[in-house]
């Protein structure tokens, strides 16, 4: 059996916590932020997790299962 590939966009974009919990960035902060409040900006900084639905799929895609 071959080994499994990890894939190389996913890798950029995820990471896995001690915990096994997947960690993504936020979305819309790459352009158009002089319409968004200081606020919005704040917030966005932060990473979040990724939903339970997406969690296979994107642990499958690096490798880890």
């Amino acid at each position: 059996m071959p080994k499994v590939k990890t894939h190389s966009s996913a890798k950029k974009r995820f990471k896995v916590t001690g915990s096994g919990k997947v960690k993504r960035f936020q979305a819309r902060t790459s352009h158009l932020m002089r319409k968004k409040t200081k606020k919005a900006k704040l917030r966005l900084r932060d990473s979040a997790l990724v939903s339970k639905a997406d969690e296979k799929r994107i642990k499958v895609l690096l490798g880890l299962k």
